[in-house]
């Protein structure tokens, strides 16, 4: 019990020192609330996935972030959508709570696929500006915030020479080794969009390889999985409510057993909200029929070396993105013409909920029911096979599921940016 007195001195002096050194801070800033709040300052609640809400604050230092949305006189919901080039659409919905009930307002930045993320993040917060300021000015601060033109504009006639095409190289080799392993894996792709109010049309190549090479019993092993897939899609805007289109998909995969396939699928898709309100809520419908014609590498565990199938298919789509929480909802049923006991009903989404002021719950997962693996090989498959997951196993269901619960107690005040020895609350968000 020696070591006691010592540590009793030193925890007495670590007290004493934070003491001190918080005296200090309050005598240097003055009262907690000068720092945490801005008084008359407008209260707003920022809901948004991928926001570095520490440039945030610093940009915008006229107002006070609130932690729960019940406490705030002005809600924001960001949310976001890809474009036809390949970049980002933001739709930004300001709603005003308390005095500014009725207040309400929707803006627009789009983000091109080849600008910086510091670009983006400095139009997103330029944006929130713009929101911002009919409701600064019926604020006591309308007086501290001064709107200036960044430049000299001139109006421009837009050319474009690639008539709404855009196109994608990417290539990502890795490689990992270690003393009896190693594993080289190549993913490449290629695609091509157009897109315009009333044409989607995209092809999209991919090709995935992965080679293993590992020493068991002093005997050397070297296997590989193999993938290619070419995915068209073409769409028909029909209204507000409606949209035709078909799907080409075509595959190899030694993992599948497929040598190649083809589907050709027709589709028909129903909006039950109209489609300019896709950023906030969706309800679709959409239905495919059509033909697929494969050849396997090997014989499948039905005797088959290649056959002709129709197969129809069925999803629901469920979106909606409110001040509450959020919800993505998806039920897909498939199954093939010739016999309807080949089929497979997935049904997958993800939920986020504030439940109560500081408490929320966040339910991601999926469920499947399976019995339409028709490209089975009859072949045994090898124990390593199974471990590396070269091969793809004979199943009838497959779940995955996550759950989170936060609750968030204390000042509802979330104003200051303090980076010091990390990011802490200013990282960005997923």
């Amino acid at each position: 019990m020696m070591f006691m007195k010592p540590l009793n001195y030193l925890l007495s002096g670590l007290l004493l020192a934070g003491w001190i050194v918080s005296g200090s801070a309050a005598a240097q800033e003055g009262p907690a609330d000068s720092v945490n709040t801005r008084e008359d300052a407008i209260r707003i609640f920022i809901d948004c996935d991928h926001c570095d809400m520490n440039y945030v604050r610093r940009e915008i230092p006229y107002v006070n972030y609130v932690r729960d949305v019940r406490e705030a006189q002005v809600y924001i919901l960001e949310t976001e959508q890809r474009t036809g080039s390949g970049g980002e659409k933001f739709t930004f919905t300001f709603e005003g709570q308390e005095d500014f009930t009725g207040m309400n307002d929707t803006l627009y930045y789009s983000a091109s696929p080849d600008v910086t993320d510091e670009i983006e993040r400095q139009g997103r917060t330029q944006m929130l500006k713009m929101g911002l300021m009919r409701y600064v000015a019926k604020s006591p601060l309308k007086d501290e915030v001064r709107i200036s033109p960044a430049r000299d504009l001139e109006q421009e006639e837009v050319l474009d020479k690639w008539n709404n095409w855009v196109f994608e190289l990417r290539a990502s080799p890795g490689y990992d080794a270690q003393d009896t392993r190693s594993e080289l894996e190549l993913r490449n792709s290629v695609s091509a969009i157009k897109v315009t109010n009333d044409w989607k049309l995209e092809l999209d190549y991919r090709h995935d390889y992965r080679r293993t090479k590992y020493t068991y019993d002093d005997t050397l092993y070297n296997v590989f999985r193999s993938s290619h897939r070419l995915d068209n899609l073409l769409v028909k805007s029909l209204g507000e409510h409606w949209s035709v289109g078909a799907r080409m998909d075509l595959r190899s995969s030694t993992f599948s057993n497929t040598y190649f396939s083809i589907d050709v699928l027709p589709s028909l898709e129903y909006n039950i909200f109209p489609y300019s309100q896709s950023t906030h809520r969706q309800l679709r419908i959409l239905y495919s029929v059509g033909n697929s014609y494969r050849i396997y590498n090997d014989t499948t565990i039905y005797d088959k070396i290649r056959e002709n199938l129709y197969q129809q298919q069925l999803r629901m789509a469920f979106q909606v993105q409110e001040k509450w929480g959020s919800v993505n909802l998806s039920l897909e049923g498939s199954n093939f013409i010739h016999d309807f006991s080949k089929n497979k009903i997935e049904l997958s989404g993800y939920l986020e909920v504030r439940i109560i002021k500081g408490l929320s719950v966040r339910l991601r997962g999926g469920v499947a029911r399976i019995r339409d693996q028709l490209s089975l090989a009859r072949e045994e498959t090898s124990e390593a096979d199974i471990l590396l997951r070269l091969q793809e196993l004979e199943t009838g269901f497959e779940v995955r599921s996550s759950l989170s619960l936060t609750y968030t107690f204390g000042s509802i005040y979330n104003n200051i940016v303090n980076p010091r020895f990390g990011n802490g609350g200013g990282r960005y968000y997923y």
